[in-house]
């Protein structure tokens, strides 16, 4: 799995503020031995996303739990389905119970909000694009679900795509200088986005030779003729719309032509979904 030294790193994190030293009630009450089976239930319609992780949680208590999956990542599901069976010992499920429906419950509920950005996109050419804007040690998780969603990913962080913005601007002295600086940096085949806020910035960016354009906080007309710009000059330049993106303009924003809209709201303003989860002792 891409990225799994951070998503441990997160599990073990999730065990730490929550078991720490131990799950005293449990402990006291519940046998080791005692096996049970628990079911994830959807209570809401919506898309599935993270069944991977909370497989990794369960065995971070128990190598040997059995886990079913009913569905895929990225399926849809109906509220009332059940999404997934754990047989494992009830401390297990129990000491698991919490950590694996936070990840799960965050990761459905950003994956479901996606696919809602999606589907209005669906025959226009624009592809839905994730932000940075996520919760600080859940990038990966929470990127993951925008993909499960049918989003696309955008970087992951500052190292892996370099985006000029006008504080790097005003650093560099102009547009060109800063392109220029950062290309002679970093290797070839890393791509350089430009974040212009005017047609005046746009060719600027053309000129400079940017990989990708951001048209921020543009209104629609604007954006189209900056499009209309960029195409005519140079076709391999891809162009983004970004700012207060939502799903009411995203057919008008579509309709200029960009290549992609990035949405914000998909990952720092997340509304889990509801899912619930029933553990049943085993028949002695």
């Amino acid at each position: 799995m891409q990225y799994e030294n951070l998503i441990n790193k997160l599990i073990d994190l999730g065990i730490e503020e929550d078991i720490n030293t131990g799950d005293i009630t449990t402990e006291s009450i519940i046998p080791e031995s005692t096996n049970a089976t628990a079911t994830m239930t959807a209570k809401q319609d919506g898309v599935i996303s993270g069944l991977e992780i909370v497989k990794m949680v369960y065995e971070r208590f128990q190598e040997d739990v059995i886990f079913t999956p009913y569905f895929n990542d990225g399926d849809s599901v109906k509220k009332g389905d059940v999404i997934l069976k754990v047989e494992a010992t009830y401390p297990t499920l129990l000491r698991g119970e919490r950590l694996s429906l936070n990840i799960f419950q965050r990761m459905c509920g950003i994956a479901t909000e996606t696919a809602k950005y999606v589907k209005e996109l669906t025959g226009t050419g624009t592809q839905l694009l994730d932000t940075r804007k996520t919760a600080p040690g859940l990038r990966v998780l929470d990127k993951l679900a925008v993909k499960h969603g049918g989003g696309t990913n955008h970087r992951m962080g500052l190292y892996d795509m370099a985006m000029i913005k006008d504080n790097h601007i005003k650093m560099a002295g102009g547009i060109s200088k800063a392109v220029e600086q950062v290309r002679s940096r970093i290797p070839a085949d890393i791509k350089i986005e430009v974040e212009t806020t005017n047609l005046d910035e746009v060719r600027q960016a053309i000129a400079a030779g940017a990989d990708i354009i951001m048209l921020d906080n543009m209104g629609n007309e604007q954006m189209s003729e900056a499009v209309n710009i960029i195409k005519a000059a140079d076709k391999s330049i891809k162009t983004e719309a970004s700012g207060n993106m939502s799903i009411p303009r995203l057919i008008e924003v579509a309709a200029t032509g960009v290549d992609f809209i990035s949405v914000g709201a998909l990952t720092h303003t997340v509304k889990g979904m509801d899912i619930s989860m029933n553990i049943q002792v085993e028949n002695r």
